[in-house]
């Protein structure tokens, strides 16, 4: 029977680390056997990698930035996320709209109504089936950030802004605690790469299950 496909995001403040661990959970839901589609936000398509550069480098309106940040993410759903589901596929997504509620929402403190109403018109039946929030505290993101790359506008916002994006992110967990799967990103890789390893291995054998009913 054809294996039923699963959407898992990976969420977290810039600097929390989850981008570590995006490739292990690939490869280990390969190591299965399951075809895996690997995708991020904003970008995903040859669209959204150019909606990208300008969502993440250009001043705009904040209403602007919010609408180009779902604007790729309804190309990303209609060109490859979708599609991908249909097949049977599981897709990895670094980022979908947990983060536009964190950093339009929390950081620059756009109407969540507003993030709400996007939310139901860009993708009104498609949510993750497991959402992987990688949660620090701020002083860590931010000694991982100055260590690492040129940054981008959100990289480089201050401490208030993370503050406010961490907080609506985990404000989103308590509401959808069913999907949401908060990992403590302070701890060593190894011990999260082996929760991560009972988690993924328990979804797959659940999803087959049902899936042979």
């Amino acid at each position: 029977m054809k294996q039923s496909g699963q959407f898992i995001t990976f969420e977290g403040i810039d600097g929390a680390g989850k981008s570590t661990h995006i490739a292990y959970v690939i490869e280990l839901i390969k190591q299965h056997g399951i075809e895996v589609v690997s995708t991020r936000e904003p970008g995903g398509t040859p669209l959204g990698e150019r909606l990208r550069d300008l969502a993440l480098n250009e001043k705009m309106h904040l209403e602007t930035e919010a609408l180009l940040m779902f604007a790729a993410r309804r190309e990303n759903l209609a060109q490859v996320i979708e599609p991908a589901l249909q097949r049977g596929d599981w897709v990895i997504s670094d980022r979908f709209t947990d983060s536009s509620f964190a950093y339009q929402g929390g950081g620059r403190n756009l109407s969540l109504e507003k993030l709400n109403t996007l939310e139901k018109w860009v993708h009104p039946d498609v949510q993750p089936d497991l959402t992987l929030l990688f949660d620090v505290p701020l002083e860590v993101a931010r000694e991982r950030l100055d260590a690492t790359r040129v940054q981008d506008k959100f990289e480089q916002e201050k401490a208030d802004f993370f503050a406010a994006a961490r907080a609506e992110y985990l404000r989103r967990a308590a509401e959808f605690p069913h999907r949401f799967q908060v990992i403590d990103s302070t701890r060593p890789i190894p011990e999260i790469r082996e929760f991560l390893h009972q988690l993924i291995s328990g979804l797959i054998t659940r999803t087959r299950a049902i899936a042979n009913e």
